[in-house]
């Protein structure tokens, strides 16, 4: 533990510090300089999941990144997993989700992925800490053409999209299956039933429409009540519940009843040594 990065990253109250404008901006500054250093040219994702302070947040980190003379690429919404993926697979140097994961929509955070799709290491975490609390931190900035560019990514959802339609095996498909999603109003919620609905299942959607400040609200994995309640109502054959930043879930059966993670992982087991 250092003295702003946890186990997963900052976490704290939205528009407090750290996680007020100022403290990211200064957040972005480091963590461009850094990888500056080690790259010739450097380019950094920022994806979030639907937090109403996420793009406040996702603004100042981009501004001090860029400030730095480093470009910035912006995913939009879309699961941590996503993000981390996408860090990979379009060679960035460096990919930073803003989300708080399950916890309520005042809350926000920042975790940052390195070029492998992996948390970035304590010792370099470490590092970032001493330089956001440099004095020296924003001096000598590049200016004209030096300073970094931003720009959207459209398609971010489509790319994440067919890469998870690729794990499923061929040979299979969901057609004649009657599946509850709920999306927890959160990052999952364009990409879920999108994936879903072009393997075939026959789709009933909860969670999908996040106004900024639904996301894990009486929905998603901490309240799988309501998924419970949908698929008996439904006659689903299974009910999948995530959570805002869609890293991890909870399982219903076509009875209504939750399957813990030991029995998913059971099945996992099971399918894997076939």
């Amino acid at each position: 533990m250092g003295k702003y990065f946890g186990t997963d990253g900052i976490r704290g109250k939205a528009n407090v510090s750290p996680m007020s404008p100022d403290f990211v901006l200064r957040l972005g500054q480091a963590i461009g300089l850094h990888f500056r250093t080690a790259y010739p040219h450097p380019r950094i994702l920022i994806g979030k999941d639907t937090r109403r302070s996420g793009y406040m947040l996702e603004q100042a980190l981009s501004a001090g990144i860029c400030s730095v003379g480093v470009d910035v690429q912006y995913l939009g919404p879309l699961p941590t997993p996503g993000i981390a993926y996408l860090t990979r697979g379009m060679r960035a140097c460096a990919g930073i989700v803003i989300s708080a994961s399950h916890n309520p929509f005042d809350d926000n955070g920042i975790k940052i992925f390195s070029d492998n799709g992996y948390k970035l290491p304590d010792d370099i975490e470490a590092k970032l800490e001493e330089m956001v609390d440099s004095a020296e931190l924003g001096s000598d900035l590049p200016v004209g053409m030096s300073v970094g560019s931003a720009k959207r990514i459209d398609d971010a959802v489509g790319q994440y999209a067919v890469f998870l339609k690729e794990q499923f095996p061929k040979h299979l498909a969901l057609d004649g299956l009657r599946i509850v999603v709920d999306c927890a109003n959160g990052a999952a919620y364009k990409v879920a039933p999108k994936v879903f609905a072009e393997l075939g299942a026959e789709l009933f959607i909860l969670g999908n429409t996040p106004d900024g400040q639904n996301i894990n609200y009486r929905c998603g994995a901490l309240h799988p009540q309501n998924l419970q309640e949908k698929v008996r109502l439904y006659k689903a054959d299974i009910g999948i519940a995530l959570d805002g930043d869609a890293d991890r879930l909870i399982v219903v059966d076509d009875t209504g009843e939750i399957v813990d993670g030991d029995q998913i992982l059971a099945i996992c087991a099971e399918h894997m040594h076939r």
